[in-house]
Protein backbone atom coordinates (compact mmCIF):
# COMPACT_ATOMS: atom_id res chain seq x y z
CA UNK A 1 0.00 0.00 0.00
CA UNK A 2 1.07 3.64 -0.17
CA UNK A 3 2.74 5.10 2.81
CA UNK A 4 0.28 7.71 3.79
CA UNK A 5 2.18 10.63 2.91
CA UNK A 6 1.71 9.80 -0.19
CA UNK A 7 -1.98 9.26 0.08
CA UNK A 8 -1.48 12.30 1.48
CA UNK A 9 -0.06 14.50 -1.68
CA UNK A 10 -2.73 12.93 -3.65
CA UNK A 11 -5.97 14.07 -1.56
CA UNK A 12 -7.19 10.53 0.50
CA UNK A 13 -7.16 12.83 3.61
CA UNK A 14 -9.02 15.85 2.33
CA UNK A 15 -11.34 15.01 -0.25
CA UNK A 16 -15.08 14.32 0.55
CA UNK A 17 -16.44 11.91 -2.58
CA UNK A 18 -19.71 10.36 -3.39
CA UNK A 19 -19.69 6.46 -2.42
CA UNK A 20 -21.26 6.30 -5.56
CA UNK A 21 -24.15 3.56 -4.58
CA UNK A 22 -26.08 5.40 -7.67
CA UNK A 23 -24.93 7.52 -10.72
CA UNK A 24 -25.82 10.55 -11.04
CA UNK A 25 -25.78 10.59 -7.05
CA UNK A 26 -28.63 11.71 -4.92
CA UNK A 27 -27.87 15.11 -4.65
CA UNK A 28 -28.72 15.15 -8.16
CA UNK A 29 -32.20 14.42 -8.29
CA UNK A 30 -34.56 16.62 -8.80
CA UNK A 31 -38.10 17.41 -7.59
CA UNK A 32 -41.49 17.69 -9.58
CA UNK A 33 -44.02 15.70 -10.98
CA UNK A 34 -42.69 12.24 -11.10
CA UNK A 35 -45.53 9.80 -10.62
CA UNK A 36 -46.68 9.63 -14.27
CA UNK A 37 -43.00 9.11 -15.57
CA UNK A 38 -42.28 6.45 -12.34
CA UNK A 39 -46.22 5.03 -13.92
CA UNK A 40 -44.58 4.79 -17.68
CA UNK A 41 -41.31 3.27 -16.07
CA UNK A 42 -43.08 0.73 -14.18
CA UNK A 43 -45.24 -0.29 -17.92
CA UNK A 44 -41.95 -0.33 -19.31
CA UNK A 45 -40.84 -3.63 -17.29
CA UNK A 46 -41.45 -6.55 -19.50
CA UNK A 47 -43.88 -9.37 -18.87
CA UNK A 48 -42.11 -11.91 -16.81
CA UNK A 49 -39.49 -9.70 -15.76
CA UNK A 50 -37.51 -10.18 -12.42
CA UNK A 51 -37.19 -6.66 -10.31
CA UNK A 52 -35.92 -6.16 -7.11
CA UNK A 53 -38.09 -4.43 -4.43
CA UNK A 54 -36.75 -2.42 -1.47
CA UNK A 55 -39.32 -1.25 1.49
CA UNK A 56 -38.26 0.88 3.90
CA UNK A 57 -39.56 1.23 7.00
CA UNK A 58 -38.93 4.71 8.81
CA UNK A 59 -39.94 4.17 12.27
CA UNK A 60 -36.91 3.25 15.45
CA UNK A 61 -37.89 2.66 19.20
CA UNK A 62 -34.50 4.53 19.93
CA UNK A 63 -33.16 6.66 16.97
CA UNK A 64 -28.93 6.39 17.46
CA UNK A 65 -26.95 9.41 17.11
CA UNK A 66 -24.78 8.18 14.85
CA UNK A 67 -27.08 7.64 11.77
CA UNK A 68 -28.12 9.78 8.79
CA UNK A 69 -30.71 8.28 7.64
CA UNK A 70 -34.47 8.81 7.28
CA UNK A 71 -35.85 7.59 10.66
CA UNK A 72 -37.98 8.61 13.05
CA UNK A 73 -38.88 7.69 16.46
CA UNK A 74 -42.02 5.77 18.19
CA UNK A 75 -42.96 4.13 21.42
CA UNK A 76 -45.74 2.94 20.33
CA UNK A 77 -47.50 0.03 17.48
CA UNK A 78 -50.15 2.66 16.70
CA UNK A 79 -48.17 4.99 13.78
CA UNK A 80 -46.27 1.99 12.80
CA UNK A 81 -49.06 0.25 11.80
CA UNK A 82 -51.16 3.32 9.86
CA UNK A 83 -47.73 3.21 8.02
CA UNK A 84 -47.87 -0.89 7.18
CA UNK A 85 -51.35 -0.66 5.75
CA UNK A 86 -50.06 2.42 3.48
CA UNK A 87 -47.82 0.51 1.99
CA UNK A 88 -50.16 -1.54 1.31
CA UNK A 89 -52.06 0.45 -0.69
CA UNK A 90 -48.76 1.75 -2.24
CA UNK A 91 -48.26 -1.60 -3.34
CA UNK A 92 -51.10 -1.60 -4.98
CA UNK A 93 -51.13 1.39 -6.83
CA UNK A 94 -47.83 -0.18 -8.38
CA UNK A 95 -49.36 -3.91 -9.16
CA UNK A 96 -52.13 -1.26 -11.27
CA UNK A 97 -49.13 -0.57 -13.57
CA UNK A 98 -46.74 -3.69 -13.44
CA UNK A 99 -47.46 -6.08 -16.45
CA UNK A 100 -48.05 -10.08 -15.70
CA UNK A 101 -45.52 -12.47 -14.70
CA UNK A 102 -42.83 -10.02 -13.19
CA UNK A 103 -41.24 -12.03 -10.15
CA UNK A 104 -39.11 -10.32 -7.09
CA UNK A 105 -35.14 -11.57 -7.55
CA UNK A 106 -34.30 -9.77 -4.26
CA UNK A 107 -36.78 -8.12 -2.07
CA UNK A 108 -35.15 -5.61 1.00
CA UNK A 109 -36.82 -3.97 4.22
CA UNK A 110 -34.88 -1.46 5.55
CA UNK A 111 -35.33 1.13 7.43
CA UNK A 112 -35.44 2.50 10.73
CA UNK A 113 -35.90 -0.74 12.09
CA UNK A 114 -37.92 -3.00 9.92
CA UNK A 115 -37.98 -5.35 13.13
CA UNK A 116 -40.54 -3.36 14.53
CA UNK A 117 -43.16 -3.98 12.67
CA UNK A 118 -45.48 -6.54 15.03
CA UNK A 119 -45.68 -10.44 13.72
CA UNK A 120 -49.16 -9.73 12.28
CA UNK A 121 -48.05 -6.56 10.34
CA UNK A 122 -44.88 -8.70 8.71
CA UNK A 123 -47.53 -11.25 7.70
CA UNK A 124 -49.86 -8.27 6.42
CA UNK A 125 -46.84 -6.45 4.24
CA UNK A 126 -45.45 -9.72 3.33
CA UNK A 127 -48.61 -10.69 1.46
CA UNK A 128 -49.24 -7.09 0.01
CA UNK A 129 -45.92 -7.57 -1.81
CA UNK A 130 -46.18 -11.15 -2.78
CA UNK A 131 -49.97 -10.03 -4.60
CA UNK A 132 -47.73 -8.00 -6.69
CA UNK A 133 -44.66 -10.28 -7.59
CA UNK A 134 -43.83 -13.51 -5.91
CA UNK A 135 -40.21 -14.74 -4.70
CA UNK A 136 -38.81 -16.21 -7.94
CA UNK A 137 -37.12 -19.02 -7.57
CA UNK A 138 -33.60 -18.60 -5.42
CA UNK A 139 -34.46 -15.02 -4.74
CA UNK A 140 -32.94 -13.70 -1.79
CA UNK A 141 -35.48 -12.00 0.57
CA UNK A 142 -32.92 -9.78 3.45
CA UNK A 143 -34.04 -7.92 6.27
CA UNK A 144 -32.53 -5.24 8.32
CA UNK A 145 -32.34 -6.65 11.94
CA UNK A 146 -31.69 -4.49 15.25
CA UNK A 147 -30.66 -7.04 17.65
CA UNK A 148 -32.45 -5.28 20.59
CA UNK A 149 -35.79 -4.91 18.97
CA UNK A 150 -36.55 -8.83 17.73
CA UNK A 151 -37.86 -11.66 19.32
CA UNK A 152 -39.17 -15.34 18.44
CA UNK A 153 -42.39 -14.26 17.33
CA UNK A 154 -41.63 -11.65 14.54
CA UNK A 155 -38.18 -13.79 13.39
CA UNK A 156 -41.04 -17.05 12.72
CA UNK A 157 -43.37 -14.47 11.09
CA UNK A 158 -40.27 -13.31 8.61
CA UNK A 159 -39.23 -16.98 8.74
CA UNK A 160 -42.87 -17.67 7.33
CA UNK A 161 -43.09 -15.29 4.75
CA UNK A 162 -39.46 -16.40 3.29
CA UNK A 163 -36.68 -14.57 4.99
CA UNK A 164 -33.61 -16.07 4.17
CA UNK A 165 -31.18 -13.52 4.86
CA UNK A 166 -30.55 -11.19 8.29
CA UNK A 167 -28.50 -8.11 8.06
CA UNK A 168 -27.22 -7.10 11.56
CA UNK A 169 -26.43 -3.72 12.83
CA UNK A 170 -23.63 -4.12 15.35
CA UNK A 171 -21.31 -0.83 14.42
CA UNK A 172 -19.07 -1.63 17.59
CA UNK A 173 -19.50 -3.43 20.85
CA UNK A 174 -17.26 -1.36 23.08
CA UNK A 175 -19.79 -0.38 25.18
CA UNK A 176 -17.95 3.51 25.99
CA UNK A 177 -18.33 3.89 22.01
CA UNK A 178 -21.93 3.02 22.13
CA UNK A 179 -23.16 5.07 24.72
CA UNK A 180 -21.20 8.15 22.88
CA UNK A 181 -23.17 6.99 19.74
CA UNK A 182 -26.48 6.65 21.40
CA UNK A 183 -26.84 2.67 20.66
CA UNK A 184 -26.63 0.43 23.52
CA UNK A 185 -26.29 -3.43 22.26
CA UNK A 186 -24.23 -5.82 24.09
CA UNK A 187 -22.47 -8.67 21.98
CA UNK A 188 -24.95 -11.25 24.30
CA UNK A 189 -28.17 -9.42 23.17
CA UNK A 190 -26.49 -9.98 19.61
CA UNK A 191 -25.23 -13.13 20.13
CA UNK A 192 -28.96 -14.62 21.07
CA UNK A 193 -30.63 -12.57 17.66
CA UNK A 194 -28.09 -15.01 15.72
CA UNK A 195 -28.73 -18.06 17.39
CA UNK A 196 -33.05 -17.44 17.14
CA UNK A 197 -31.99 -16.69 13.45
CA UNK A 198 -29.68 -19.81 12.64
CA UNK A 199 -32.60 -22.15 14.91
CA UNK A 200 -34.85 -21.21 12.22
CA UNK A 201 -32.79 -21.98 9.63
CA UNK A 202 -31.39 -18.93 8.39
CA UNK A 203 -27.93 -19.46 6.71
CA UNK A 204 -27.19 -15.93 5.33
CA UNK A 205 -25.91 -13.68 8.17
CA UNK A 206 -24.66 -9.83 7.31
CA UNK A 207 -23.12 -7.59 10.15
CA UNK A 208 -22.55 -3.85 9.43
CA UNK A 209 -19.97 -2.36 11.08
CA UNK A 210 -18.43 1.57 11.32
CA UNK A 211 -14.87 2.23 11.42
CA UNK A 212 -14.27 6.22 12.44
CA UNK A 213 -16.49 6.71 15.19
CA UNK A 214 -15.79 8.36 18.40
CA UNK A 215 -12.93 7.40 20.75
CA UNK A 216 -12.53 4.26 18.32
CA UNK A 217 -8.68 3.09 18.63
CA UNK A 218 -7.22 0.19 16.83
CA UNK A 219 -7.40 -1.97 20.62
CA UNK A 220 -10.94 -1.30 20.22
CA UNK A 221 -11.96 -1.99 17.09
CA UNK A 222 -9.68 -5.13 17.08
CA UNK A 223 -11.64 -6.62 19.92
CA UNK A 224 -15.25 -5.10 18.39
CA UNK A 225 -14.11 -7.65 14.92
CA UNK A 226 -13.01 -10.46 16.92
CA UNK A 227 -16.41 -10.63 18.91
CA UNK A 228 -17.80 -10.13 14.99
CA UNK A 229 -16.09 -13.33 14.21
CA UNK A 230 -17.51 -15.14 16.69
CA UNK A 231 -20.82 -14.81 15.29
CA UNK A 232 -20.04 -16.52 12.53
CA UNK A 233 -21.44 -13.63 9.94
CA UNK A 234 -21.04 -14.49 5.95
CA UNK A 235 -20.79 -11.14 4.81
CA UNK A 236 -19.14 -7.67 6.43
CA UNK A 237 -20.05 -4.55 5.58
CA UNK A 238 -17.27 -2.49 6.75
CA UNK A 239 -18.22 1.33 6.21
CA UNK A 240 -16.88 4.59 7.26
CA UNK A 241 -18.67 6.79 9.98
CA UNK A 242 -19.87 9.87 7.73
CA UNK A 243 -20.12 12.94 9.96
CA UNK A 244 -22.39 14.98 8.76
CA UNK A 245 -24.25 17.21 11.39
CA UNK A 246 -25.24 19.95 9.00
CA UNK A 247 -27.66 16.75 7.21
CA UNK A 248 -28.50 14.79 10.12
CA UNK A 249 -29.18 17.43 13.49
CA UNK A 250 -28.53 14.42 15.78
CA UNK A 251 -25.03 13.79 15.02
CA UNK A 252 -24.62 17.24 16.93
CA UNK A 253 -24.81 14.79 20.14
CA UNK A 254 -21.65 13.29 18.54
CA UNK A 255 -18.31 15.00 20.20
CA UNK A 256 -16.19 16.12 16.90
CA UNK A 257 -12.96 16.28 19.51
CA UNK A 258 -13.50 12.30 20.27
CA UNK A 259 -13.86 11.24 15.97
CA UNK A 260 -10.07 9.81 14.70
CA UNK A 261 -8.13 11.68 12.04
CA UNK A 262 -8.53 10.48 8.32
CA UNK A 263 -5.24 9.00 8.70
CA UNK A 264 -6.54 7.25 11.91
CA UNK A 265 -9.56 6.22 10.09
CA UNK A 266 -7.45 4.49 7.57
CA UNK A 267 -5.39 2.74 10.29
CA UNK A 268 -8.69 1.53 12.09
CA UNK A 269 -10.18 -0.13 8.46
CA UNK A 270 -6.90 -1.97 7.84
CA UNK A 271 -6.66 -3.50 11.47
CA UNK A 272 -10.34 -5.09 10.63
CA UNK A 273 -9.12 -5.58 7.02
CA UNK A 274 -6.61 -7.52 8.05
CA UNK A 275 -8.36 -9.58 10.86
CA UNK A 276 -11.41 -10.03 8.19
CA UNK A 277 -8.35 -11.51 5.61
CA UNK A 278 -6.87 -13.44 8.37
CA UNK A 279 -9.67 -15.24 9.48
CA UNK A 280 -10.69 -16.77 5.51
CA UNK A 281 -13.19 -13.90 4.56
CA UNK A 282 -12.03 -12.52 0.80
CA UNK A 283 -11.99 -8.63 0.28
CA UNK A 284 -15.20 -7.50 -1.59
CA UNK A 285 -15.12 -4.17 -3.32
CA UNK A 286 -13.87 -1.27 -1.42
CA UNK A 287 -15.89 -2.09 2.11
CA UNK A 288 -17.41 -5.81 2.26
CA UNK A 289 -15.86 -8.81 2.80
CA UNK A 290 -17.14 -12.52 2.69
CA UNK A 291 -16.57 -16.03 3.26
CA UNK A 292 -16.23 -17.79 -0.45
CA UNK A 293 -19.10 -19.69 -0.86
CA UNK A 294 -21.42 -16.82 -0.38
CA UNK A 295 -22.97 -15.46 -3.13
CA UNK A 296 -21.59 -12.14 -2.94
CA UNK A 297 -17.69 -13.67 -2.93
CA UNK A 298 -18.89 -15.94 -6.08
CA UNK A 299 -20.29 -12.62 -7.88
CA UNK A 300 -17.11 -10.98 -7.58
CA UNK A 301 -15.13 -13.59 -8.74
CA UNK A 302 -17.22 -14.34 -11.87
CA UNK A 303 -17.21 -10.13 -12.56
CA UNK A 304 -20.86 -10.08 -12.00
CA UNK A 305 -21.19 -8.12 -8.87
CA UNK A 306 -22.91 -4.42 -9.36
CA UNK A 307 -23.34 -1.81 -6.57
CA UNK A 308 -26.67 -0.48 -5.41
CA UNK A 309 -28.04 2.29 -2.71
CA UNK A 310 -27.69 -1.34 -0.28
CA UNK A 311 -24.03 -1.10 -1.27
CA UNK A 312 -22.86 -4.22 -3.15
CA UNK A 313 -24.93 -7.29 -4.74
CA UNK A 314 -25.15 -10.73 -6.74
CA UNK A 315 -28.44 -8.93 -7.75
CA UNK A 316 -28.69 -8.83 -11.81
CA UNK A 317 -31.71 -7.38 -11.89
CA UNK A 318 -32.57 -3.98 -13.93
CA UNK A 319 -34.64 -2.75 -12.09
CA UNK A 320 -35.70 -1.81 -7.99
CA UNK A 321 -38.94 -0.78 -7.16
CA UNK A 322 -39.01 1.87 -4.33
CA UNK A 323 -41.88 1.68 -1.38
CA UNK A 324 -42.35 3.23 1.64
CA UNK A 325 -41.18 7.05 2.19
CA UNK A 326 -37.74 8.09 0.74
CA UNK A 327 -37.16 4.79 -0.43
CA UNK A 328 -34.98 5.42 -3.36
CA UNK A 329 -35.68 2.89 -6.90
CA UNK A 330 -33.85 2.46 -10.00
CA UNK A 331 -35.04 2.05 -13.73
CA UNK A 332 -33.51 1.66 -17.11
CA UNK A 333 -34.63 4.82 -17.28
CA UNK A 334 -33.60 6.36 -14.52
CA UNK A 335 -33.91 7.16 -10.54
CA UNK A 336 -37.13 7.48 -8.72
CA UNK A 337 -37.51 8.54 -5.05
CA UNK A 338 -40.19 8.83 -3.01
CA UNK A 339 -42.01 11.70 -0.83
CA UNK A 340 -39.02 11.58 2.39
CA UNK A 341 -41.32 12.36 4.82
CA UNK A 342 -43.82 9.98 6.31
CA UNK A 343 -46.68 12.20 6.82
CA UNK A 344 -46.65 13.61 3.06
CA UNK A 345 -45.90 10.17 1.43
CA UNK A 346 -49.11 9.11 3.34
CA UNK A 347 -50.61 11.88 2.54
CA UNK A 348 -49.99 11.13 -2.23
CA UNK A 349 -50.52 7.25 -1.51
CA UNK A 350 -54.31 8.32 0.11
CA UNK A 351 -54.35 10.27 -2.82
CA UNK A 352 -53.94 7.45 -5.04
CA UNK A 353 -50.83 8.27 -6.57
CA UNK A 354 -47.71 7.35 -6.78
CA UNK A 355 -45.62 9.21 -3.94
CA UNK A 356 -42.39 10.04 -6.27
CA UNK A 357 -41.09 13.30 -5.05
CA UNK A 358 -37.37 13.68 -6.81
CA UNK A 359 -36.04 11.71 -9.48
CA UNK A 360 -33.56 11.64 -12.34
CA UNK A 361 -33.84 11.13 -16.49
CA UNK A 362 -31.28 9.67 -17.67
CA UNK A 363 -29.23 11.68 -20.41
CA UNK A 364 -26.30 11.72 -22.51
CA UNK A 365 -23.49 9.71 -21.46
CA UNK A 366 -25.15 8.63 -17.88
CA UNK A 367 -25.60 5.58 -18.11
CA UNK A 368 -21.98 5.16 -19.56
CA UNK A 369 -20.56 7.10 -16.78
CA UNK A 370 -22.52 4.96 -14.25
CA UNK A 371 -20.77 1.86 -15.53
CA UNK A 372 -17.42 2.86 -15.63
CA UNK A 373 -17.87 4.32 -11.74
CA UNK A 374 -19.66 1.02 -10.98
CA UNK A 375 -16.66 -1.43 -12.44
CA UNK A 376 -14.09 0.44 -10.92
CA UNK A 377 -15.54 -0.03 -7.72
CA UNK A 378 -16.76 -3.40 -7.63
CA UNK A 379 -13.77 -4.99 -9.44
CA UNK A 380 -11.32 -2.10 -9.50
CA UNK A 381 -10.91 -2.32 -13.36
CA UNK A 382 -12.70 -1.57 -16.45
CA UNK A 383 -12.79 -2.82 -19.60
CA UNK A 384 -14.00 0.20 -21.82
CA UNK A 385 -14.25 -2.46 -24.41
CA UNK A 386 -16.62 -4.39 -22.66
CA UNK A 387 -18.65 -1.59 -21.65
CA UNK A 388 -18.76 0.12 -25.20
CA UNK A 389 -20.25 -3.02 -26.27
CA UNK A 390 -22.61 -3.48 -23.36
CA UNK A 391 -23.71 0.33 -24.38
CA UNK A 392 -22.94 0.15 -28.18
CA UNK A 393 -20.74 3.13 -28.25
CA UNK A 394 -17.25 3.86 -29.18
CA UNK A 395 -14.24 2.20 -27.10
CA UNK A 396 -11.63 4.67 -27.99
CA UNK A 397 -13.91 7.60 -26.72
CA UNK A 398 -14.85 5.79 -23.45
CA UNK A 399 -10.76 5.55 -22.94
CA UNK A 400 -10.42 9.25 -23.47
CA UNK A 401 -12.36 9.44 -20.49
CA UNK A 402 -9.22 8.38 -18.88
CA UNK A 403 -6.89 11.12 -20.76
CA UNK A 404 -5.67 13.17 -17.73
CA UNK A 405 -6.12 11.33 -15.09
CA UNK A 406 -2.50 10.34 -14.42
CA UNK A 407 -1.39 13.56 -14.48
CA UNK A 408 -3.55 14.00 -11.44
CA UNK A 409 -3.10 10.94 -9.58
CA UNK A 410 -0.01 9.94 -10.63
CA UNK A 411 1.06 6.21 -10.48
CA UNK A 412 -2.82 4.88 -9.25
CA UNK A 413 -3.58 3.67 -12.24
CA UNK A 414 -2.94 1.44 -15.57
CA UNK A 415 -4.47 1.38 -18.81
CA UNK A 416 -3.50 -1.06 -21.31
CA UNK A 417 -5.50 -2.49 -24.36
CA UNK A 418 -8.64 -0.55 -23.18
CA UNK A 419 -8.92 -1.70 -19.62
CA UNK A 420 -8.00 0.96 -16.80
CA UNK A 421 -6.93 -0.93 -13.35
CA UNK A 422 -6.56 0.60 -10.08
CA UNK A 423 -3.35 -0.31 -8.98
CA UNK A 424 -3.72 -2.44 -5.94
CA UNK A 425 -1.55 0.16 -3.21
CA UNK A 426 -3.80 2.89 -4.74
CA UNK A 427 -7.02 0.99 -4.04
CA UNK A 428 -7.94 3.44 -0.88
CA UNK A 429 -8.32 6.27 -3.60
CA UNK A 430 -10.83 4.27 -5.66
CA UNK A 431 -13.65 6.56 -4.98
CA UNK A 432 -11.78 10.05 -5.76
CA UNK A 433 -10.70 7.60 -9.24
CA UNK A 434 -14.20 7.22 -9.76
CA UNK A 435 -14.85 11.03 -9.45
CA UNK A 436 -12.92 11.42 -12.79
CA UNK A 437 -15.36 10.06 -14.33
CA UNK A 438 -18.35 11.84 -12.38
CA UNK A 439 -19.62 15.09 -14.91
CA UNK A 440 -21.85 16.58 -12.64
CA UNK A 441 -20.72 19.20 -10.68
CA UNK A 442 -20.33 18.13 -6.95
CA UNK A 443 -20.66 20.00 -3.51
CA UNK A 444 -18.44 18.09 -1.37
CA UNK A 445 -20.15 19.36 1.83
CA UNK A 446 -23.06 16.79 0.85
CA UNK A 447 -20.42 13.86 0.96
CA UNK A 448 -18.27 11.44 2.92
CA UNK A 449 -14.60 11.53 3.55
CA UNK A 450 -13.19 9.71 0.85
CA UNK A 451 -11.62 7.21 3.85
Amino acid sequence: MKTQSQLRKLGLFDARVPRYTSYPTAPQFKPGDWSDKAAGWLRAIPEGASVSLYVHVPFCRRLCWFCACRTQGTKTAEPVGAYVETLQKELRLIKAHLPDGVTLSHLHWGGGTPTLLEPQMIADLAGAIFDVAPLAEGAQFSVEIDPTEVDAARIDALAEAGFNRASIGVQDFDPMIQEVIGRPQSHEVTREAVELLRARGIRSLNVDLLYGLPHQTEARITDSVKKVIDLGPDRIALFGYAHVPWMSKRQQLIPTDALPTPEQRLDLFNTARDLFLADGFEEIGIDHFARPDDGLAIAHRNGTMHRNFQGYTEDQAEVMIPVGASAIGRFPQGYAQNEPATSKYQERVLRGELPVARGHAFVGDDRLRGRIIEKLLCDFRVDFNAVAAEHGADAQALAAMAEGLEDVLPETTELSGGVLTIREDARPLARIIARWFDAYEMSAAGHSQAV
